[in-house]
């Protein structure tokens, strides 16, 4: 008769053995999903990226969609963490979210440009959006007025001046170089701090 020790490290065993698979399919679905349009990937293709069955995918996440909602929230944790910066320093914030776009930007582009008709994309950008605005309201806690309309026009300002579609311009259109670009954004943020009406 097996042990409840002997259980209990087996069903460890077997969940973590789970967790990595899911955690292989959504790493291969983020690569795939990044250069190539939802319409032309399938399921066979992230199946064949991560070494997995059709069938494996479709027992942890339904299907295409619950797999690109998966990808999304994976790419959404890995931006907390990538976007640390202390409250109030233009350089390091710019340089964070550079960082941040250089290694995802494309990516986001592509599922922005998506979002009206793959109704994952749409859920997808709309958190992203959110998760940006709550990350502006961190980082730039210190030059925000109080709530009220002035806020809120502050973060539009501030929203538009770190929009992804900003860098996507200034790096992917216009050719900049990134320390260009990012020269670009922190005279931007810094013109627009509201705190110099203020002093005015």
């Amino acid at each position: 008769m097996e042990s409840e020790g002997k259980r209990a490290y087996r069903m460890g065993a077997r969940a973590a053995a789970l967790e990595a698979t899911r955690a292989r399919v959504v790493q291969a679905a983020a690569e795939v999903l990044a250069s190539r349009w939802h319409d032309e990937v399938t399921l066979q293709h992230i199946a064949d990226a991560a070494g997995v069955s059709v069938q494996t995918i479709v027992n942890h996440f339904g299907g295409k969609d619950g797999l690109f909602d998966a990808v999304a929230d994976a790419v959404a944790a890995q931006t907390e963490i990538n976007r640390q910066a202390p409250v109030g320093d233009v350089p390091a914030i710019v340089a964070a979210l550079f960082a941040d776009y250089e290694r995802q930007g494309d990516a986001n582009v592509l599922w922005i440009a998506q979002m009206d008709r793959v109704p994952a994309a749409g859920r997808a950008a709309a958190h992203a959006r959110g998760l940006h605005r709550a990350w502006l309201e961190r980082v730039f806690a210190d030059r925000l007025p109080a709530e009220g309309p002035a806020r809120e026009h502050a973060l539009n300002l501030h929203y538009a001046a770190t929009d992804i579609y900003l860098w996507k311009l200034w790096r992917r259109d216009l050719g900049m170089s990134r320390e260009d670009a990012e020269q670009a954004m922190r005279d931007l943020v810094t013109a627009i701090d509201p705190r110099r009406d203020r002093r005015a």
